[in-house]
């Protein structure tokens, strides 16, 4: 890794086929946005929007501004197809 200060961290992204989980050197100070473009990511997922999803770090969400730290996990969040009550309430009316 070449400089002391520099530190490992993890993009993640769960397609609706298949998830990315890359590395990406990151120093003191790298925002969650800085990582997630190093990444590469977004040339993978074009439909990924930064403006308009949600990130975090080990499911706890984030700013995109938010600093990383040494073995965090930076999550990108699809949006939700449908209302999670919505989806609960299907699964009730399917069981007998």
């Amino acid at each position: 890794m070449g400089k002391v200060n520099q530190f490992l961290v993890e993009v993640a992204y769960a397609g609706t086929s298949q998830q990315h989980i890359l590395a990406v050197t990151a120093e003191p100070g790298c925002t969650i946005e800085t990582a997630i473009e190093r990444s590469g990511i977004l040339e993978l997922y074009p439909e990924i929007d930064l403006t308009q999803q949600k990130v975090g770090i080990f499911s706890q969400l984030k700013q995109l501004n938010d600093t990383v730290q040494a073995g965090d996990r930076v999550e990108i969040y699809r949006p939700l197809t449908i209302d999670p009550k919505e989806a609960r309430k299907r699964r009730a009316k399917s069981k007998p």
